[in-house]
């Protein structure tokens, strides 16, 4: 009997143990989530990118009715700020309500039982959500310059603006979304964020006291909106947008980003 019992555990130990799959690299795992967010956003984000777009082009014909056009700063500045607002209203504030959904409906718990890395979720979402921001914004800086009287040959900068601003505050609203303790709170964070770029972008720096200007400074969009206006000079200075603004808002796409995937939680 004692012989039997133990021929076998030995049977049993010879049994092969199952080995798990490698866990996926991040390249792969960051494009097959971007597909996936991109996929969706296709169907369900377009309308929104639309309200965007329209929203962002009313707020100029408002501004046409108190700011002058030829070319002066303060037309600059409202262009630029009305363009990159359909950014922040895409990439900030429904990423916001994306991630605090995500989080309330256990999304989080389903990505966490796949063989990815949490920076590929956050970093795919972000991309797929920043990537639907440039028609919009191209059209509503074209609608700008008509509206203004502004130069056309400089809106090649948003080929920089776009990604950079998309992405900081993709990263920025994809954080907004995971600290909420709640749903209602995160599209609570992502609208004040999105009214916060609306008015530290879009109203002109040099009528604001000098606590708004400090906080239009913490604002990762601030640069690109910087970046844009300055494009729209007679003399641009693309030493300041290259080395400055656009030197400012590259590392804040990193820390935006390392923000979200630090409370990311998976």
């Amino acid at each position: 009997m004692t012989t039997a019992a133990t021929a076998a555990t030995a049977a049993t130990v010879a049994v092969p143990v199952g080995v798990l799959a490698p866990k996926a690299r991040l390249l792969p795992a960051l494009a097959a989530v971007y597909r996936a967010q991109l996929s969706r956003a296709r169907v369900a984000r377009i309308p929104l990118l639309f309200v965007a777009t329209f929203q962002s082009v009313g707020i100029m014909i408002l501004m046409r009715g108190v700011v002058d056009g030829g070319g002066g700063s303060e037309a600059r500045a409202v262009v630029a700020g009305s363009s990159v607002l359909v950014v922040a209203f895409v990439a900030l504030n429904l990423l916001a309500q994306y991630f605090g959904q995500l989080r309330a409906g256990g999304g989080l718990d389903h990505y966490a039982t796949l063989p990815v890395p949490p920076a590929s979720v956050v970093l795919g979402a972000a991309a797929a959500y920043a990537s639907f921001t440039l028609p919009g914004t191209l059209v509503t800086a074209v609608f700008g310059c008509v509206l203004f009287g502004l130069p056309m040959g400089g809106l090649w900068i948003l080929a920089a603006v776009v990604p950079l601003a998309g992405a900081a505050l993709a990263g920025l609203g994809a954080a907004l979304g995971l600290l909420a303790p709640r749903q209602e709170l995160a599209t609570l964070a992502g609208q004040l964020g999105m009214s916060a770029a609306l008015l530290l972008g879009v109203l002109p720096a040099e009528r604001m006291p000098d606590v708004i200007v400090w906080a239009r400074d913490l604002l990762p969009s601030t640069y690109g909106v910087e970046a844009f206006a300055e494009t729209f000079a007679p003399h641009p200075d693309w030493t300041a947008v290259s080395s400055w603004d656009l030197g400012v808002l590259a590392p804040a796409v990193w820390g935006c980003l390392s923000l979200a995937l630090r409370h990311l939680g998976l």
